[in-house]
């Protein structure tokens, strides 16, 4: 078999890593409480915790979510909840309730609990997230890819240098974007997913008549790595969002013109997805915070992804696999 590619770097001061589906990031919390960062249209949650003499029992045997909360429950379900969980532990004769929280719990201090209690994962707005806890903090760490059939065998983080004694499943990363993100916990309380950070914007178009829509709208290619379609870049936010606005409307317009088109603000976001486009190995890192946080394309798409933890004989964590091609 070929040698792993390097597809690059994280680091992870806080020794708490996130791996989970990087198209989601916009929905992550951070040090908030969901109430707080959920956009005005979103339904409002409930979070709750297992509590009694066989909180554990009765938390497993419901097997909704992974330890013993249940996060991100919708507001107006609630009630049905509450009554499904006290059927089933009257049925089994357990002693355990669901006790709400008055606030939802922030996604850092769900990381920290998880990581804490070893969950295998936990959930924020129904999207997978799994953490690993007791990763080196102080160097960083290398990422690699090993090739399968059809993409991607597996990405292996870097955790050290001693002979694999055992592994330990921890739990799938649920991918509907395309692409992984392993990043430090803290570090993503900083990420800005899709507000422009400088104030600026590009917007890029591409299809079957792309050259007519250039020729109508006075536009060339960018001449971006891995990415030269025509469009504009480093416009002011609000003139890039106007030209994103006519575009749209020139859809729906006769004659018809086949293309697509984004409107994409410099965040973090964007920022690693140019890298990513520019990229052999369709992966990229970026500073965010105090930790370079990689994102990576799964290289088959969509689809669940296990993660394993590989141990050394003492138990010391050696390497984090993502399975992408069984």
């Amino acid at each position: 078999m070929e040698d792993p590619f390097v597809l690059g770097e994280v680091t992870c001061p806080s020794g708490e890593l996130i791996l989970m589906d990087g198209g989601y990031l916009g929905i992550w919390s951070g040090d908030r409480s969901p109430e707080e960062t959920r956009g005005p249209d979103a339904v409002a949650a409930v979070d709750f915790e297992v509590v009694g003499r066989d909180a554990e029992t009765a938390a497993r045997s419901f097997d909704r979510q992974s330890g013993l909360y249940l996060y991100d429950m919708p507001q107006h379900g609630v009630q049905q909840i509450v009554a499904m969980f006290g059927e089933h532990y009257r049925e089994r004769c357990l002693e355990a309730s669901l006790r709400p929280y008055t606030r939802q719990v922030p996604h850092r201090d769900r990381t920290r609990r998880a990581v804490t209690a070893g969950d295998p994962d936990f959930l924020i707005t129904g999207v997978p997230v799994v953490p690993v806890g007791n990763v080196p903090s102080d160097r960083p760490l290398q990422v690699t890819a090993s090739r399968g059939e059809w993409g991607w065998q597996q990405i292996r983080i870097e955790l050290g240098k001693a002979t694999v004694g055992s592994s330990r499943r921890l739990g799938n990363i649920y991918v509907d974007y395309a692409r992984f993100v392993l990043a430090d916990a803290d570090a993503l309380s900083s990420w800005v997913h899709d507000d422009s950070i400088d104030g600026l914007a590009d917007v890029a178009f591409w299809g079957r008549d792309e050259e007519l829509i250039a020729a109508e709208f006075g536009a060339s290619r960018t001449g971006a790595p891995g990415d030269d379609h025509y469009g504009w870049l480093d416009l002011p936010i609000r003139q890039a969002y106007e030209r994103a606005v006519a575009l749209n409307k020139r859809r729906r317009v006769e004659p018809r013109a086949m293309f697509a088109f984004d409107f994409r603000p410099h965040s973090h976001h964007w920022q690693v997805m140019a890298g990513m486009r520019a990229s052999e190995h369709e992966a990229a890192t970026i500073t965010v915070g105090s930790a370079e946080i990689m994102m990576a394309m799964t290289s088959v798409g969509d689809g669940a992804f296990p993660v394993h933890l590989d141990l050394d004989a003492s138990g010391i964590p050696t390497a984090v696999r993502i399975t992408v091609e069984e």
